[in-house]
């Protein structure tokens, strides 16, 4: 991993810790870095925390600890069990030894909408540190103090590549307000940032966008098949659905 150089910020949340640097945690995390966000980092496996403690970047032992460092942190974890225990678990984010410092958590795991609605609820019955004027950062901000700490689902579409790119799109729920603090540190990582409403339902639209995108695969994965019980190659079937109707991104994923 290189170094990279900080700019300008566009976004009132400096501090940002980052939970989760998996392949698509470690690609979102390094574009955070590129633009110019001071990042702390924590995973269990300390051989991706290497890569940026190298290049400056502290680590911490544990999902408390971040908190304690930053003024809002990502999580981007494998299953709902993972954030429940990153969230609620033994010194987790939510540690009850002390008020929270973050005043935005945002979650950008693939989990159920429930434990989304459930953690947001959680999330703002806590009390703050510090609270803050962020109206005058974001003028669109109806509150004129942000009085809880918020939730933000955010889950994202596009994959290890879009992560890596920067054009990831980001289905969040929670509140509006939160989401127009927040939009432009999501756009630090992703290409489009859409608001769904509520706690929760961008883990619903995540949801429905997965099944979707399912529904396509295996509409490709049949026809591939029927295709070839007739007689025509594969060879054949990749050229016809490169050049036609068919061409979609499930089709490019089935036939890789």
């Amino acid at each position: 991993m290189r170094r990279f150089s900080s700019s300008p910020l566009s976004s009132q949340f400096e501090n940002v810790g980052f939970i989760g640097l998996g392949n698509m945690g470690s690609r979102m995390a390094s574009n955070l870095l590129k633009a110019g966000y001071k990042l702390t980092v924590h995973d269990v496996n300390h051989n991706v925390t290497k890569m940026f403690t190298n290049v400056g970047v502290p680590s911490k032992e544990t999902p408390f600890e971040v908190a304690e460092a930053s003024d809002v942190v990502i999580t981007m974890l494998p299953s709902s069990n993972h954030v429940m225990d990153v969230y609620m678990g033994p010194n987790g984010l939510l540690d009850e030894r002390s008020p929270l410092r973050p005043h935005l958590l945002i979650d950008s795991s693939t989990i159920d909408p429930q434990t989304s609605r459930k953690l947001s609820a959680k999330v703002a019955s806590c009390t703050l540190k510090e609270k803050k004027d962020y109206d005058l950062v974001v003028r669109k901000l109806k509150q004129d103090n942000w009085e809880n700490p918020l939730m933000l689902d955010a889950p994202v579409s596009g994959g290890v590549l879009s992560a890596e790119a920067g054009t990831l799109t980001f289905m969040v729920g929670g509140s509006e307000d939160a989401y127009l603090a927040a939009k432009s540190l999501l756009l630090s990582m992703g290409k489009n940032a859409i608001f769904c409403g509520g706690a929760g339902n961008g883990s619903a639209a995540k949801i429905c966008n997965n099944l979707a995108m399912a529904v396509s695969m295996l509409g490709v994965s049949e026809a591939l098949s029927l295709g070839q019980s007739l007689g025509i190659s594969a060879s054949t079937l990749t050229k016809i659905f490169n050049s036609s109707t068919a061409r979609c991104w499930s089709r490019y994923q089935v036939l890789l």
